[in-house]
């Protein structure tokens, strides 16, 4: 496994982590879950990504767990604050009532005194920033987090929390967004704004909710047991991407992992790690033989000319307008 900076800050990261959206303590049963953690732990994966509003909470629960025994120091847990939690009207958004209440949480189920990043889930519109940020400072300078990141804002919103970060002396170090050979909204906006500033990305669903794995094909029903058939959500995140022409395209790509001695999921994640402000690329797993495959991306470099062929096959079907970054105009 190789490691990167989180950004400009002295922290290193596994540039592969592993995250559990959609998978722990919904898609797959616990002890799939902690068989995947071990996978994880076994390959050298450090990085582990989860949220507060996963699976309802339960999320968080099924990671402590696995990962409980664990050498602490040894390990970057990374979690995030936005998404209901709870039927009340504060038990969402970034307010300081909602973040303070939040990571307390989020420790007690992860069953660890401190994460190393907390971040902030999507931009709040109805919360003054100002309000968000100091309530981040405060968790900072108690102890309980030992870095700050963001998620999916763009490259306007990094700028202004940044620079109240700075005022407020505290680490603003990550970005987490959606990025693949499919989805590269950040290349023209939030990627320049975040090597100037200093920030990293921790990017998610860089196998385009596994549709660049190549499983999917065209006029075929999806697997038994994939994303694509779960009904408690993942079926609706990769429905953008189960079109035809994008099934199609995508099985252009098979010559040409072949060609690099991969597999598709590997030359996924190898593409989004060749990106240099990219620190770490997340991974999920419903069973471990995903984690010991994805793994195999790490260190991989993929020279200009497969670069290229790969730009060749899939531009008519990528995604890059940076206005899709976006937050909910009003809480969920």
């Amino acid at each position: 496994m190789e490691f990167r900076h989180l950004g400009r800050s002295g922290m290193l990261v596994s540039e592969i982590s592993y995250g559990n959206w959609i998978t722990h303590g919904s898609q797959v049963e616990e002890e799939a879950a902690k068989a995947c953690v071990r996978a994880a732990l076994d390959v050298g994966i450090t990085t582990f990504d989860t949220a507060d509003t996963y699976a309802g909470t339960r999320a968080e629960e099924v990671l402590g767990r696995a990962l409980h025994g664990e050498r602490r120091e040894g390990l970057e847990i990374l979690t995030k604050v936005f998404w209901p939690t709870g039927p009340g009207p504060n038990d969402r958004g970034l307010s300081r009532k909602h973040i303070m209440e939040s990571i307390n949480g989020s420790l007690r189920r992860l069953q660890t005194d401190y994460v190393d990043l907390y971040q902030a889930h999507r931009f709040d519109h109805a919360t003054p920033l100002e309000e968000t940020m100091e309530a981040f400072a405060d968790i900072v300078h108690s102890g309980k987090a030992h870095y700050i990141g963001v998620s999916e804002w763009n490259a306007s919103q990094i700028r202004q929390g940044h620079a109240l970060a700075r005022e407020l002396k505290i680490p603003l170090v990550s970005n987490q967004p959606q990025y693949s050979m499919l989805w590269r909204v950040i290349e023209a906006e939030v990627v320049p704004a975040s090597e100037e500033l200093g920030i990293g990305q921790i990017v998610f669903s860089p196998l385009g909710q596994g549709v660049l794995t190549g499983k999917y094909q065209p006029g075929q029903p999806p697997p038994a047991g994939s994303r694509a058939t779960d009904e408690s959500g993942g079926a609706t995140f990769i429905a953008r991407f189960m079109t035809d022409q994008t099934l199609s395209t995508v099985q252009r790509l098979k010559p040409l992992a072949d060609q690099a001695g991969l597999s598709m999921a590997q030359l996924a994640v190898a593409w989004v790690l060749q990106n240099p402000n990219v620190s770490s690329a997340i991974i999920g797993a419903t069973r471990p033989e995903q984690v010991h495959d994805n793994v195999k991306a790490s260190g991989v470099q993929l020279d200009s000319g497969l670069l290229k062929a790969i730009d060749e096959v899939l531009d008519p079907i990528v995604e890059r307008d940076p206005g899709k970054t976006v937050s909910p105009a009003r809480r969920p």
